[in-house]
């Protein structure tokens, strides 16, 4: 995919400016570049909300191809026994997609910022199209199990690289695009479009499964997990009109410095501890939420016993998986009535006390006549999770910093997530067999683990990130224009050609008039 980039003149230690006082400084950010408000552009309502729709709706396809693999590991356990669960395949095809995530985070984390919201998202919705076609045709060489095992890992690779240009790429431009919309609603319908999907997907990753199985069989399992895979290519393929008719964000178009270049240490100097601590806390959420996501069947498997049918064990495994959405979607409320930060702490904070809980109550839980009660303390469980830093890392993540970097940024976090994603993964099942037979020990390791981590997230969450408000991306780019302006950096060249409007003053806690649109 070739991108069109904006290329300009690189003169910015030339064309550096004399020292100026602060109030020369300040007239020249509000009359050198457009800071009318985001929320005031002349657009109808649609306008406002399809970018929203069209930036964010394709993290569907993570929850998706990332939840499926725990029921596609299922049947591949049935079909190839020991030679399957006894090597290193089931932590291969599960965990390298995070790999594979983590590549296509830096890669479109760079190319968003530098080149186009637009055109990135776009090339990472045909990675995920072409690798989701290929992953459910995997065949491998000369049709043997490890040649299938090895096509398939590969492909996972490769649709990672496709999810991870979603984050940078997909949500910065959904978070963007929020700033045009009415202030008090701006963080759920972020949410709604980025967690929120991601957790449908993970729903419908369970559900599929289980009607896939009712409809061909036990005994066609092997068509079974490609129709499940195979599934994924839909999303994508949906968003691609809706996506090539994409715009830039007006955030992006204002005031990116694709045309300039980038103030590396001054970006380091100002952002380096806030990044630090969203993307431990990144980092901590995506280690425990994909592991327990992934591995929830197989959880359930092992509670009411592999001789139980197949499909009972992937509808016990959606009823768990239905507990991620509503812990989203009231979470998405309390992002814009408390704000970001104390939403993340107190929802991590109760994950914390659930996930002790259930790791004290494992053996009574773990039997097969208390099969409702185990999903439904594991699914508060996950809810929390979604609640709390689920809803609103990624949101902490995309208004934590200015437009000009924001791509790489949250690229940085991301990827930090899904590191946490891929050792969560891969020391999920190792945590377990750590206990050897006695399983119910091995079970709670996890648990244990997991809600430790929960309690550093919430101290982290509740004394080291900043405040969150409704404005916070005018005021973040206004204020890393002044911090530039201080430093002596010329700032004539950010933003694109024909993104000019009408100057305003951006004053500390304005509420830019009482005009307002509907929700």
């Amino acid at each position: 995919m070739a991108f069109g980039r904006f290329r300009g003149q690189h003169g910015a230690a030339q064309q550096q400016t004399q020292p100026m006082d602060v109030n020369e400084k300040t007239d020249t950010v509000a009359t050198t570049v457009d800071d009318t408000p985001l929320e005031y552009t002349e657009k109808t309502w649609w306008q406002r909300r399809a970018p929203v729709i069209a930036c964010g709706s394709g993290l569907f396809s993570d929850g998706y191809l990332n939840g499926v693999i725990g029921s596609v590991n299922t049947c591949l356990k049935r079909l190839y026994k020991t030679e399957y669960s006894h090597s290193n395949a089931q932590s291969n095809i599960t965990s390298l997609v995070f790999v594979g995530e983590v590549v296509g985070i830096i890669i479109f984390g760079y190319t968003s910022d530098n080149y186009s919201r637009k055109w990135s998202i776009f090339a990472s919705t045909v990675i995920l199209f072409v690798f989701s076609a290929l992953a459910a045709g995997a065949y491998g060489a000369h049709g043997t199990p490890g040649g299938l095992f090895a096509a398939l890992a590969a492909y996972r690779f490769l649709l990672g690289i496709g999810i991870g240009g979603e984050y940078p790429a997909g949500s910065v431009g959904c978070s963007e695009s929020t700033g045009e919309l009415k202030a008090g609603t701006r963080n759920r319908w972020f949410i709604w479009f980025t967690n929120l999907a991601i957790d449908v997907g993970f729903v419908v990753a369970a559900f599929v499964p289980m009607i896939v199985v009712l409809a061909t069989g036990e005994g066609h399992l092997r068509a079974a997990w490609r129709i499940m895979l195979g599934i994924g290519c839909i999303p994508p393929l949906s968003l691609f009109y809706m996506r090539f008719k994409l715009q830039e964000p007006e955030a992006f178009r204002r005031n990116t410095m694709a045309k300039c270049k980038t103030p590396w240490m001054l970006i380091i100097r100002k952002y380096w501890f806030r990044l630090a601590v969203v993307s431990t806390i990144w980092f901590i959420y995506d280690y425990s939420s994909y592991a327990f996501g992934t591995y929830s069947a197989p959880s359930v498997d092992n509670v009411i016993g592999t001789d139980a049918p197949l499909w009972k064990t992937f509808g016990w495994n959606t009823v768990i998986n239905l507990f991620y959405v509503p812990g989203a979607f009231i979470g998405s409320y309390v992002s814009d009535w408390i704000g970001p930060r104390k939403a993340l702490a107190y929802g991590v904070t109760a994950q914390a006390v659930v996930g002790f809980i259930m790791a004290g109550c494992y053996e009574k839980l773990a039997i097969p006549k208390n099969i409702g009660a185990f999903c439904v303390v594991y699914g508060i469980f996950l809810s929390l999770g979604e609640l709390g830093p689920g809803d609103n890392i990624g949101l902490i993540a995309s208004k934590t910093s200015a437009t000009a970097m924001r791509g790489r940024y949250y690229a940085v976090a991301a990827a930090a997530g899904k590191i946490g994603a891929f050792i969560g993964n891969y020391l999920y099942p190792i945590l377990v067999a750590d206990a050897g037979s006695n399983t119910i020990k091995g079970n709670q390791y996890p648990f244990w683990v997991a809600s430790s981590l929960c309690i550093l997230s919430a101290f982290l969450a509740f004394f080291c990130l900043p405040e969150i408000g409704q404005d916070t991306i005018d005021h973040e780019d206004a204020a890393f224009k002044a911090y530039l302006l201080e430093h002596n950096w010329d700032i004539s060249n950010m933003g694109l050609v024909g993104s000019a409007a009408p100057p305003a003053r951006l004053e500390e806690g304005s509420r830019y008039g009482n005009e307002k649109h509907a929700l």
